[in-house]
């Protein structure tokens, strides 16, 4: 099958560009013939399974729900550009995508644009909807509601990643045939528990293979000497905590702070963006900021750490982050909401009754996080080693990237 996978952003980090990378990835190891459209700069570096990577000429400007650095790109909020200048974006990714047809299946990511860039190729095209285009751009806008609803009426197919989305899809863009639920998949051969006891020199190792990053300039390389950093960080016998993903207020990050003063734990934040600076002056004194870590860092700081925190306060299409953690058989603490709730109950379903509690806390109640937190740090190693395997097998068995990738071709067609 040849599949022509459109993405408006770059294949690295987390989320919708982690997501796009790994369909790519399983779509291309199960001999498809795949073209991956994106703004990633060095798709060499990425593990795309024998797709071939085009990077289309959008003249740079960059549409985004959530303001961030780009390089060599002039960023706006999608509802801060005119019509003009996002039908022109639109376009320019269409004629990218045009010069690859035929095809078998035309994939779009986002409501906006993608479902925009589909239909302007005059193919037959499905959309996959995140949430970050529905509550961050299009909720209480009429115009992009209308555009997103007409996108969505002459797509093939649309496709949602937990019933919380399906339900926000149709709030904002009415009433949508042809959704299926497809819940995002993790990588559960890369995302696998490590021993513990290997963990610390697993990390310091990865750390230390990290291209120089002087000064720490570039805010989507690791930091500066991450390896003896961590090495003295991370000495010594304490509870530890993780968090990865962005750094921006909607993540929840400054709660999850909040929570663990008067706590004997130590707090491992893995990410960049531009709240970081304003958390680094609110973290506790036993907190390290890494900036961005990959999958080879992550598995062995998951493997050490006794829970990783999920806090975001804004909704959620799917708890990438969790069922990442979960996966690494790191036991996921996440805001009950919206996707994440989702994830929770996955989870719960697996747990032992009397843990079930321990998977979620109340969304944005420090108090609450911070009363799940000293519980699960003080269970005894034998519960603790319960929770992980049982956060592991959930992982296995519900959110696997092969099962998700066959479902999306079956329901394409």
């Amino acid at each position: 099958m040849r599949i022509l996978l459109w993405h408006g952003y770059l294949l690295g980090g987390t989320g919708s560009n982690v997501y796009t990378r790994q369909l790519a990835r399983e779509w291309g190891s199960a001999g498809h013939d795949v073209v991956v459209l994106s703004q990633e700069a060095h798709p060499e570096r990425l593990d795309l399974g024998g797709a071939r990577a085009v990077r289309p000429a959008v003249g740079g400007l960059l549409p985004v729900f959530v303001l961030d650095r780009y390089e060599g790109y002039e960023v706006k909020l999608l509802q801060d550009c005119s019509r003009g200048e996002l039908d022109g974006w639109v376009e320019a990714n269409a004629t990218a995508v045009r010069a690859e047809l035929p095809a078998d299946l035309v994939f779009c990511n986002h409501v906006l644009l993608g479902g925009a860039v589909g239909r302007a190729t005059g193919a037959p095209y499905v959309v996959k909807a995140h949430g970050s285009e529905l509550e961050y751009s299009m909720r209480g806008r009429p115009a992009l509601e209308r555009w997103g609803a007409d996108v969505l009426a002459q797509a093939r197919a649309a496709f949602v990643g937990s019933a919380h989305i399906r339900e926000v899809l149709e709030e904002v863009c009415g009433h949508v045939e042809r959704v299926h639920e497809v819940p995002p998949g993790v990588d559960v051969d890369a995302w696998r528990p490590l021993p513990r006891e290997d963990a610390l020199a697993g990390l310091l190792a990865e750390a230390r293979r990290d291209p120089a990053n002087p000064g720490n300039a570039d805010e989507r390389l690791p930091d500066e000497d991450n390896a003896g950093r961590l090495a003295g960080f991370l000495a010594g016998e304490r509870e530890t905590v993780v968090y990865f993903g962005k750094l921006i207020p909607q993540k929840g990050v400054q709660l999850l702070l909040e929570a663990l003063e008067g706590l004997d734990a130590r707090l491992v934040v893995v990410g960049f963006g531009p709240q970081r600076k304003e958390l680094e002056a609110l973290a506790p004194a036993r907190t390290l900021f890494t900036g961005p870590l990959e999958h080879r860092h992550l598995t062995h700081l998951l493997a050490f750490a006794d829970v990783c925190v999920v806090p975001s306060v804004f909704p959620e299409a799917f708890g990438m982050v969790a069922a990442e953690a979960a996966a690494a058989g790191c036991p996921p603490l996440v805001a009950r909401h919206s996707g994440l709730a989702e994830v929770a109950e996955g989870l719960e379903a697996e747990y032992p009754p009397e843990l079930r509690h321990l998977s979620s806390f109340a969304n944005g109640s420090p108090l609450d996080l911070q009363a799940r937190l000293h519980e699960l740090l003080e269970l005894p190693e034998a519960e603790r080693t319960r929770l992980r395997v049982s956060a592991r097998r959930t992982a296995v068995e519900r959110w696997s990237w092969a099962s998700v990738a066959e479902r999306l071709l079956a329901l394409s067609s």
